[in-house]
């Protein structure tokens, strides 16, 4: 039974995230907001939604271990399984936008803020307003980058006639599941975890961190083989700075997050390789099968590690 409400959860928020995804693309174009920052702002934040939710309400039941790898094993997937799978099923990849000068450092500071608030096990609320306040640094950052290159989005965001009403009605409804969705998953997911002695630490890094992921999955591999490499990449770079502030610092202010450095030490370090793994492809344009599969082998490897931890 409870798998089966995982499973109906995890559609919920999926479904009310693609809600809010399409909602925004309408928005975003009718104000002719750019490819990339369509990606990496509005549609980032609506599939880093059922991060938010599922983390935020762990964290106000006294989930820590939940609300904390649900975020580390969502930036692990985002890289590693998103763009290991973007590599390997788009036919040509080749952004225009230099996506190292411009976008690293919004890879390399969420990382370097996560190692310095961590180091003791215990990430407060005072460091969580500071990771809120990263989230508005870039959105700023965003706001003031008007270059972004245009792609294919959805057909009917782009050619159908908006309506605010609608928009905002639709919007509401996919917040509204989305949140209702992540409390039934934290729940289903606990509840899975006790029944075969498995960690809650290791159901949010993997079974939840995957189940909220797919929303990243869907749009960044939809883009990609529509040939819209910027929306695709700038999806999980916006993303990922979106779990690592929003997400994480709106858990934290919610409830203090205290973490097992022992148990955890590995995500961590691994979350922080495939980051600058992803930064070094960034500079050198090496978006190919080739790296697809690296990608791929360390979302086997993080996978491997967890189940050999049971």
């Amino acid at each position: 039974m409870d798998f089966l409400l995982f499973v109906v959860a995890v559609a919920v928020l999926i479904y009310g995230a693609e809600l809010v995804i399409k909602e925004s693309e309408r928005i975003a174009l009718h104000f002719n907001i750019s490819s990339f920052v369509i990606g990496a702002s509005l549609i980032a934040f609506g599939t880093s939604l059922p991060e938010l939710a599922a983390s935020l309400q762990a964290s106000i039941a006294g989930k820590s271990d939940i609300a904390a790898s649900n975020v580390l094993g969502s930036v692990m997937l985002n890289i590693a399984l998103v763009l290991g799978l973007v590599f390997m099923l788009s036919k040509s990849l080749k952004p225009t936008r230099d996506l190292f000068n411009l976008d690293s450092a919004w890879i390399f500071i969420p990382i370097a803020l996560f190692a310095l608030t961590v180091f003791d096990g215990v990430i407060t609320r005072l460091e969580g307003v500071i990771f809120l306040f990263l989230m508005v640094a870039y959105l700023i950052f965003l706001a003031q980058d008007g270059d972004g290159v245009e792609g294919e989005i959805d057909e009917e965001a782009k050619t159908g006639k908006f309506n605010w009403y609608k928009s905002i009605a639709l919007l509401a409804v996919g917040f509204i599941l989305v949140i209702e969705g992540a409390d039934l998953t934290v729940d289903s997911a606990a509840a899975i975890a006790r029944s075969f002695g498995v960690s809650e630490w290791l159901i949010g890094l993997l079974l939840l961190a995957f189940g909220t992921s797919l929303p990243e999955l869907v749009v960044s591999v939809k883009a990609a083989m529509k040939g819209n490499a910027e929306m695709s990449i700038g999806n999980i770079i916006g993303s990922n700075v979106a779990n690592f502030s929003m997400v994480l610092g709106s858990a934290t202010i919610a409830n203090p997050i205290v973490l097992n450095m022992e148990r955890s030490l590995f995500d961590i370090v691994a979350v922080m390789v495939i980051s600058m793994v992803f930064i070094f492809v960034l500079a050198n344009r090496l978006y190919s099968r080739s790296t697809g599969v690296i990608f791929l082998s360390f979302a086997a490897l993080v996978v491997v590690n967890a189940i050999s931890a049971l």
